[in-house]
C-alpha cells in the first residue's frame, strides 16, 4: 500500500510511503523476467463508449484506401514515388511546407489535449488500444476465456486443449496481420496496386512481397507478444506526458481521501465510525488494468487513461451501495484540495498557438495555387539576336494540382514587350489532372528593352478568363552589361 490515511487535529491527510512500486515496471518481476498481464474483460458505461469510439475508427480504417473524391484516393502516402492525396486533394514536395505545418499544428493539438486531459489519447484514440483491446484481445477472450480461466491456460501443460486454442488464436492473430499490412500498403500505394501485386504473385514483386511479410511479422509481434510493453518501454508519448501534465489536468483518478483507511467489507457494517475509507481492497481495479498498474498508487507513467478501473470501481460500489466515482476522471487538484476544474494560462497560451497554426495552416491550403510554373534556362546556353530582338530559351514545367484538365497560357509580365513562342505547340497549352506538362519556349524582347547583361523578369500564367494563376521570377541574358 503506497498511501496511508491519518487522522490529525486540522484535516485527514494522508502519508506517502515509500513509493517501491515506482522503482519497477508492473510488468516485470524482481528478477526482470516479462511478468504477463492477463487483464479481466472489463464492462461499463466507459467500456462501452470506448467500443463505439474504437469500432467507428476501425470502420474508418478499414474503409479509407477504398474512397476516391473526384478519382483521387482520399488518404495516399506514396514517400517513394513522391505522390500525397489528403482529401482527394494532390500534393507534391513544393507542398511539403504545407504538410510540415499541418504536423507541427497536429503535434501541438496533442500537447494541448494532454495538458487538459492527460493521457486520454491513448485509452480511446490510440491505434495501438484501438487494435489491442478492440480486435486481438476479444478474439483471445472468444478463445481462451476471461482472466482466470486464461491464466489456468497459461500455466498448465502443452495438453491438447492448449494446443489447439493457442493454435487458433495465433492463426487469426496472424491472419488480421496480414490482413492490416495488405491495408497498410494501400495507403501508401493504393489499393489497386496491391490487388494487382497479389494477383502478379511474390517471383515477379519479391520486393513488395518481402516489405509485406516483414509489416506483417511486426504487427503480429507487436500484439501477440510485446503488447503493453509498447506503451510502458517504447511509446515517446508516455515518456512525454511526464512533462506536459500538472495538479490541474484532468486524468484517472483514485480518491484517496474518500477512499482511505482501505479494508474489507464487511455488511451493516459503519465504515465512517471505524474509521475506514469506501476503497474494500477488492483489487478489481487492478485486475482489470491492461498495463498491470494499480491506480490506488497514483498517476503513472504506464497508466493510458483507459477507464477499466472506473468500470471496475463502479460495478463494485453499486453492489455494496456506496456512490460512485471513487476511481473517477479528475485533476490532482480536485481531489486533494477540491477545487473544480479551471483553464490554466498555460493552457490558454497552447491554445493560442494552436489556433494561430490552424488559422495559417488553413489560410496556405485555400491560397493554394492550382498550377505550379517554373522556368528554367537550359545549362550552357545563352541569348541570340533575331529581327533586332534578342532571344533566350526556356526549359517550362507546369504542375496542374487540381482534379481537372486546364487550359493555360503564358505571358511575360515584366518588362513589357516580351513575346513568347511555344516550340512545337500554339501558345495556349493543355494540362492533364494531376499531371506535369513540359517544353521549351523562346522569349524575345526588342534591343533597347534589355539594360543589363542578365535582367530579371517576370513570366505569368495564366486562365482562359485571363487571370493569373502563377508568377515566376528569372533572369534574361542580354549583349549588354548596362545600357549606357
Amino acid at each position: 500500500m503506497s498511501v496511508k490515511k491519518q487522522k490529525t487535529d486540522f484535516e485527514n491527510a494522508y502519508v506517502v510511503e515509500a513509493e517501491t512500486f515506482r522503482d519497477s515496471v508492473g510488468t516485470m518481476d524482481n528478477t526482470g523476467n516479462r511478468k504477463w498481464v492477463f487483464p479481466r474483460k472489463p464492462k461499463g458505461r466507459y467500456t462501452n463508449y470506448r467500443n463505439l469510439v474504437g469500432n467507428v475508427l476501425l470502420i474508418i480504417f478499414f474503409v479509407l484506401p477504398f474512397i476516391k473524391i473526384n478519382g483521387n484516393p482520399l488518404l495516399k502516402f506514396n514517400i517513394l514515388d513522391r505522390e500525397f492525396f489528403i482529401f482527394g486533394q494532390p500534393f507534391y514536395p513544393q507542398d511539403f511546407f504545407i504538410l510540415t505545418i499541418g504536423v507541427i499544428t497536429g503535434l501541438i493539438f496533442i500537447t494541448l489535449f494532454t495538458v487538459v486531459f492527460g493521457r486520454i489519447f491513448c485509452g480511446w484514440i490510440c491505434p495501438q488500444t484501438i487494435f489491442m483491446e478492440g480486435v486481438f484481445r476479444k478474439i483471445e477472450y472468444m478463445i481462451e476465456g476471461d482472466r482466470n480461466k486464461q491464466i489456468r491456460l497459461d500455466s498448465q501443460p502443452w495438453t491438447t486443449e492448449k494446443i489447439w486454442k493457442r493454435a487458433l488464436k495465433w492463426t487469426l492473430f496472424i491472419l488480421i496481420s496480414l490482413v492490416v499490412s495488405h491495408l497498410m500498403f494501400s495507403y501508401i500505394v493504393g489499393y489497386e496496386r496491391v490487388v494487382q501485386i497479389v494477383k502478379e504473385g511474390p517471383i515477379k514483386n519479391y520486393d513488395n512481397f518481402l516489405v509485406m511479410i516483414l509489416f506483417t511479422a511486426a504487427f503480429y509481434f507487436v500484439f501477440a507478444w510485446f503488447r503493453e510493453q509498447v506503451c510502458t518501454l517504447v511509446c515517446p508519448y508516455g515518456r512525454l506526458q511526464g512533462v506536459l501534465i500538472d495538479k490541474q489536468t484532468i486524468n484517472v483518478f483514485y480518491d484517496f481521501k474518500r477512499g482511505e483507511n482501505r479494508s474489507k467489507w464487511r455488511k451493516n457494517e459503519d465504515r465512517k465510525a471505524a474509521g475506514k475509507g469506501d476503497c474494500i481492497d477488492c483489487g478489481q481495479c487492478v485486475v482489470v488494468c491492461p498495463t498491470g498498474i494499480d491506480i490506488r498508487n497514483g498517476q503513472q507513467l504506464e497508466c493510458i487513461n483507459c477507464t477499466a478501473c472506473i468500470d471496475a470501481c463502479d460495478d463494485v460500489m453499486d453492489k455494496i451501495g456506496l456512490p460512485r466515482g471513487l476511481v473517477r476522471y479528475a485533476s490532482e487538484d480536485e481531489i486533494e484540495k477540491g477545487e473544480k476544474f479551471r483553464i490554466t494560462l498555460r493552457m490558454k497560451a497552447y491554445a493560442m498557438v494552436l489556433l494561430l497554426l490552424v488559422v495559417g495552416s488553413l489560410s496556405l491550403l485555400l491560397n493554394r495555387s492550382d498550377v505550379e510554373g517554373k522556368f528554367i534556362k537550359p545549362a550552357g546556353t545563352t541569348y541570340y539576336l533575331k529581327d533586332n530582338r534578342i532571344v533566350n530559351s526556356y526549359n517550362y514545367t507546369l504542375l496542374n494540382k487540381s482534379n481537372e484538365d486546364k487550359i493555360v497560357t503564358i505571358k511575360v509580365i515584366s518588362p513589357e514587350k516580351g513575346e513568347i513562342e511555344i516550340i512545337g505547340a500554339m501558345n495556349k497549352i493543355i494540362m492533364k489532372r494531376d499531371a506535369s506538362t513540359k517544353g521549351t519556349m523562346n522569349i524575345s524582347f526588342p534591343t533597347e528593352e534589355i539594360n543589363f547583361s542578365k535582367q530579371n523578369i517576370v513570366i505569368g500564367v495564366y486562365d482562359l478568363k485571363g487571370e493569373l494563376i502563377d508568377s515566376y521570377k528569372t533572369f534574361f541574358e542580354g549583349p549588354f552589361k548596362m545600357a549606357l
